[in-house]
């Protein structure tokens, strides 16, 4: 079993950059699947991107393909989640998700794990 913490949310211009993290502070996630996710206020937790358990394998919903780039460092037990070029219609709780099977996916149930969330707010 593992417990994810997010950070690396704030507040950003439209057009700047964030980079979120996500480290597991309890058990290894090296062999996990780890996907992102969002929710905007009043909307469904909708699928950002994710990676497979070495790495060699990332998918990126449509809307952020270009921009963002879905990474891991697996000997410092880290996800991260690099976001340019912001836009003030993504502000939303970001989550970190792991699949114990290690393929990840885009699918909210093929995620046994999951983040507390953290803010990102980007202002026009």
């Amino acid at each position: 079993q593992v417990q994810l913490v997010e950070s690396g949310g704030g507040l950003v211009q439209a057009g700047g950059s964030l980079r979120l993290s996500c480290a597991a502070s309890r058990g290894t996630i090296s062999s996990y699947g780890m996907g992102w996710f969002r929710q905007a206020p009043g909307k469904e937790r909708e699928f950002v991107a994710t990676i497979n358990w070495s790495g060699g394998r990332t998918s990126y919903a449509d809307p952020v393909k270009g921009r963002f780039t879905i990474s891991r460092d697996n000997a410092k037990n880290t996800v991260f989640l690099q976001m340019n070029s912001l836009k003030p219609e993504e502000t939303a709780v970001y989550y970190c998700a792991a699949d114990q099977w290690g393929g990840g996916g885009r699918i909210r149930t093929q995620y046994e794990y999951w983040g507390q969330g953290t803010q990102v707010t980007v202002s026009s």
